[in-house]
């Protein structure tokens, strides 16, 4: 079977380790990663080193809906790279990259079967953008 990868990004106008600081502490993680403003992270926990886990809480605002987003890191290198297995088997490959003062954030990861690939995309991105807002608000 054919794996898809979909890749998003963004820039970010923030030092790295502002980034790096938002994209890995759950305190931070709790208030970007949501798809849509009627989602949110109500719990993040992340231990963050190679075969750590971590678990995202992902829950409908009105409560009818919640689920685990959690995986086990397979690589990380401070403050450049993380990669990690999701519990279905899919990789994630995430890099951090300065550039005039400036991080570029890309973000690979293996399509699941049951959405479309536009569906996972728009997704994906819509909480790289909340990433990006919270980082330069914040």
């Amino acid at each position: 079977m054919t794996v898809t990868k979909i890749t998003v990004e963004t820039t970010i106008n923030a030092s790295i380790e502002k980034v790096w600081d938002c994209w890995t502490k759950p305190e931070h993680v709790m208030h970007w990663n949501h798809a849509s403003d009627d989602w949110h992270c109500p719990a993040a926990e992340n231990d963050l080193r190679e075969n750590g886990k971590f678990c995202y809480t992902m829950a409908s605002k009105d409560g009818k809906m919640s689920f685990g987003f959690e995986g086990i890191f397979t690589l990380i290198k401070e403050p450049e790279t993380i990669h990690y297995l999701l519990g279905d088997g899919r990789t994630v490959q995430i890099s951090f990259a300065e550039i005039n003062g400036k991080v570029k954030v890309v973000e690979t990861f293996e399509a699941e079967q049951m959405n479309s690939v536009e569906l996972q995309r728009n997704g994906w991105q819509a909480i790289l953008d909340n990433f990006k807002q919270y980082v330069e608000n914040n």
